[in-house]
């Protein structure tokens, strides 16, 4: 590793506890393209080159190789445990009572850590599907979000804060209606939201909610996930880095338009987790937060650029008598809230 970015060069973000996060993660998630052991050495090479926040989940089927990882950059002295931010996620099958314990403790032993610093609810449901399942695959399980299925999996992760094998909790894939109706029920609250997160789906109202709640928006696919897989394309789908104004700033700032999608996303406030495996790319990635920011202008001109463009549609998680995708993000107002 030729190059090392200075800690004291990174921006930061602060959580509602006053602990200060660095402004950018490195993400794990493969995209069913890139195996365990290549996601690993990434991230191996990213902590060596300044990246101290790395965003994890038990279903990206790679937490043991990670943990391998971990431990050798422990051993070797690059990094203490405690310099390191680092995040996991209870998948849809372990929702159930009881089970969240046991999803955390085996993200612990993988990662051979003794605590996780943010836990997040992957998704508001328990509706599960296949790791690199087709677009069309459909559970008869699934269903409906559910307000008391919700807190069940939540006040589990409020336990796993009491028993200290996790630091803070967190949302990811909720939308304003859900969040309405679960944060006053909660005894501890979010500390972050993950969330869908790109100059072409900006959702400033959740994005917005979020901020006044004082719960951090951790963004992902913060380049517009070109890598993404097959189930989550469709031909309506725009690709960020061709957007007009993230283009432009491309050529004035001299950089691949990725990058000003990065920088963009580290000036508005949210916390971008971009994965890659290639050195240049995640090292170019967390350099671009510590030098030439956009000016006041080529933000404003990205923020005119939002196409409210979803790319992760969630489809393999409807349930039957569900019109399409949109009902998994309450877009026909319709929220279940018991069983």
């Amino acid at each position: 590793m030729k190059t090392k970015i200075e800690q004291e060069k990174i921006p930061l973000r602060t959580l509602s506890s006053g602990e200060k996060i660095p402004c950018m993660g490195i993400g794990t998630f493969g995209s069913d393209k890139y195996g365990a052991a290549e996601i690993a050495e990434a991230v191996y090479g990213a902590v060596k080159c300044g990246y101290r926040l790395i965003d994890c989940a038990a279903v990206y089927q790679n937490e043991k190789e990670i943990g391998q990882t971990l431990k050798q950059l422990f051993t070797e002295g690059e990094v203490k445990r405690e310099e390191l931010f680092i995040t996991s996620k209870v998948w849809n099958d372990m929702h159930g009572e009881g089970k969240v314990s046991s999803s955390c403790r085996q993200s612990l032993s993988d990662l051979q850590l003794e605590y996780l610093d943010l836990y997040f609810v992957h998704w508001p449901f328990p509706n599960y599907h296949a790791p690199g399942c087709d677009g069309d695959s459909r559970n008869p399980d699934s269903k409906p979000f559910s307000v008391e299925e919700f807190m069940t999996t939540w006040r589990q992760c409020e336990a796993l804060v009491d028993q200290g094998l996790v630091r803070y909790i967190g949302m990811s894939n909720m939308t304003i209606p859900k969040l309405e109706a679960v944060l006053p029920l909660c005894r501890i609250k979010p500390a972050a939201l993950e969330m869908e997160l790109h100059p072409s789906f900006q959702q400033p109202e959740l994005f917005d909610y979020a901020i006044s709640h004082n719960i951090l928006p951790i963004g992902y696919c913060p380049i517009g996930s070109p890598s993404r897989p097959e189930r989550d394309r469709a031909k309506e789908d725009v690709a960020d880095i061709e957007l007009p104004a993230v283009a432009a700033a491309a050529r004035a700032h001299q950089v691949h338009p990725a990058v000003i999608c990065l920088k963009w996303a580290v000036q508005r406030g949210q916390v971008p987790i971009p994965f890659s495996v290639k050195e240049q790319q995640y090292l170019s990635n967390l350099m671009c937060t510590t030098e030439d920011p956009l000016t006041e202008e080529e933000m404003k001109a990205i923020c005119r650029e939002d196409q409210n463009c979803r790319l992760i549609k969630g489809q393999v998680f409807l349930w039957e008598g569900a019109r399409g995708w949109e009902d998994l993000w309450d877009m026909d107002g319709v929220i279940v809230t018991k069983e």
